[in-house]
């Protein structure tokens, strides 16, 4: 327990700090703004205990070029597989982390493969081409 508040706090600091994506923590909540505002969800699964997960956040999700497109093209939401939040597991089901999904929040359906692992900003800034509004 411990650990997982350390590891928020550090995000949290970070995304502070940082020209960051707009993170929501609770999957209905981002699914409900998503219907509302007629945008595609982007679902990050990761795990408490995972360095390669923080390390993606920081190296992929701020400071970046992009950041501004995926906040005005997609609703994010950041799921931590441990957390105490639902989310419906049988969709974003993965036993590799971190796990990004892109989603149509109308039919919750996989607009692109997940993308597992380490992550290009190439391939973010590829999928923000083919879905600006």
């Amino acid at each position: 327990m411990m650990l997982r508040s350390l590891v928020f706090l550090f995000i949290l600091l970070s995304f502070l700090a940082a020209e960051h994506v707009r993170w929501l923590g609770e999957y209905d909540r981002a699914l409900a703004l998503a219907h509302r505002e007629h945008k595609p969800l982007m679902v990050l699964l990761v795990k408490a205990s995972c360095p390669e997960c923080n390390k993606l956040i920081q190296n992929l999700f701020m400071n970046q070029s992009y950041v501004d497109e995926i906040n005005q093209n997609f609703i994010s939401v950041i799921v931590t597989y441990e957390g105490r939040s639902n989310y419906p597991i049988e969709i974003y089901y993965s036993t590799t982390f971190p796990t990004l999904f892109f989603v149509d929040s109308q039919q919750e359906l996989f607009l692109y493969e997940p993308l597992v692992g380490q992550i290009k900003p190439e391939t973010i800034k590829n999928i923000i081409g083919r879905n600006r509004r």
